[in-house]
């Protein structure tokens, strides 16, 4: 593969203010943006395999079936979804002024910012691209794309496949590595968004504070799938295992440690490591398993292993025998391990895992679960598994995430009337489907005063029938 060449630092304003001209010369209107979409998506498709290739790549290996469903899926449908209701979203919505200041009248209109950076992460790097485009091109604005350096290959396409599809004034990439991100960080957008880790996102934030940047930040933390005592263990290690090693454990939103209720703790054990067989057989050739991104992500999940071990937890790992440790480390080959009952110390639970290594944990009470949910930082994510209504409401109410499927997992990612983002130390803001559209908009709020109006008559000396007015007014 040819490397692409980083794009010069000293070239970003100037892409930057090459956007923010052209954009300010002519503002997409509604059948620009349109036809924007529809062009998008059908090239889109046509470079479907062209994609698959370049994922793969980047990854060592990873299903076509897995980029079909991450990627594929989740993009097109946000195309669709903002093509079905554009017109809707960028009508004026109509406000109240309120009785006082009758017979006026307003709205809110939804108008677009002008350029749009966007910081696109590794672990999904299509669809964290696009998804957020789509909804900065369907709310009337430029973009600057800058994808991550760990997937080359992806950030190739995603040029090549932007360059037809859009003029280099309205949409630009941007490659590079550490620098070139934190240059990229520090330009003065209408609006940046940012996905990725929580210490690289405080770093973004900072960049954008100088130029009071407005920024969406979507970022990560340690999501907990909580299984209340009476929800089937079977089906629940069924959805926890497709919450947890889809993309081997790469997802923002993935199961990062498991609380069950202390009678039933084996029993969840034993059913994960059935559907771990069941789903990959004996590890030997994975053609479903996805292959962790880089040595060093690979060497960071060793050492959650290694302090595990040194502490003398127990670990359930059912495939540690699949293939010598060099060829594994060589192919990046990390397999599925269960850590049972980690301190709080450890390392499993002091960090985002990331990959494809469960901690469980067992609780007493359900109020146990829940503050040691609460104990660790808001998670991007939670998943409540229960059928009485009554302790999922609890759950729901006693605690707060970025957002929370019950009894499944990752699967509110794909409702695109649902505001996608965290809280806190997992995110600021939110993203998809209208919430997106509204993210890269100035709701601009217009009041229109008639010709004749009762605020007339408010002005000094304030005696007599004005003093009266105000006073009722105020009441």
């Amino acid at each position: 593969m040819d490397i692409l060449a980083d794009t010069p630092i000293a070239d970003l304003a100037a892409t930057r203010e090459r956007l923010r001209a052209a954009w300010q010369a002519r503002k997409p209107d509604y059948t620009q943006r349109r036809a924007d979409l529809i062009r998008l998506r059908d090239v889109f498709r046509e470079r479907g395999p062209e994609m698959d290739a370049a994922i793969r790549g980047d990854f060592g290996h990873r299903s076509s079936h897995e980029n079909l469903l991450s990627e594929v899926m989740i993009t097109q449908a946000e195309i669709d979804h903002a093509l079905a209701r554009l017109r809707r979203w960028m009508r004026p919505r109509g406000a109240s002024v309120g009785w006082r200041f009758w017979p006026a009248r307003a709205e809110i209109r939804p108008e677009p910012v002008g350029v749009v950076g966007i910081l696109s992460p590794w672990n999904y790097p299509v669809n964290l691209a696009l998804v957020p485009l789509v909804s900065a091109i369907a709310a009337g604005n430029h973009v600057y794309l800058k994808p991550s350096e760990h997937t080359p290959r992806v950030a190739r396409f995603l040029r090549e496949l932007l360059a037809e599809v859009f003029p280099e004034d309205r949409v630009a990439v941007a490659i590079g590595g550490p620098e070139v991100g934190a240059a990229f960080s520090a330009l003065p957008f209408d609006h940046l968004l940012f996905t990725g880790s929580t210490a690289v996102g405080r770093k973004v934030m900072a960049a954008a504070a100088p130029n009071l940047t407005p920024v969406t930040l979507e970022l990560g933390g340690k999501a907990p799938a909580l299984i209340c005592a009476d929800y089937p263990i079977e089906q629940a290690a069924a959805r926890i295992a497709s919450g947890k090693w889809f993309n081997a454990g790469q997802t923002c939103i993935g199961v990062d440690y498991v609380l069950v209720d202390a009678a039933r703790r084996d029993e969840l054990v034993a059913a994960l490591l059935r559907q771990l067989q069941q789903r990959y057989g004996d590890l030997v050739e994975p053609r479903d398993y996805t292959r962790i991104i880089n040595a060093s992500q690979y060497a960071r999940l060793s050492s959650y292993l290694d302090d595990a071990r040194t502490r003398g937890l127990r670990i359930e790992e059912p495939f540690a025998d699949s293939a010598p440790r060099e060829q594994r480390e060589a192919e990046r080959i990390f397999p599925p391990a269960l850590v049972i009952e980690p301190g709080m110390d450890a390392l499993v639970m002091q960090h985002e895992i990331f990959g494809p290594i469960l901690p469980i944990l067992s609780y007493r009470t359900l109020d146990e679960a829940i503050a040691r949910i609460n104990a660790l930082d808001r998670p991007l994510a939670l998943y409540p598994f229960g059928h009485d209504s009554a302790q999922i409401e609890k759950i729901l109410t006693q605690t707060l995430s970025g957002g929370v499927t019950v009894n499944d997992t990752l699967l509110h990612f794909g409702a695109h009337d649902l505001p996608f983002g965290g809280i806190g130390p997992s995110g600021i803001g939110a993203i998809h489907g209208r919430n997106g559209f509204d993210t890269f908009s100035k709701l601009l709020p217009v009041f229109y005063q008639r010709s004749k109006a009762g605020s007339d008559m408010i002005k000094p000396p304030y005696r007599g029938r004005i003093d009266a007015m105000i006073r009722w007014l105020a009441k």
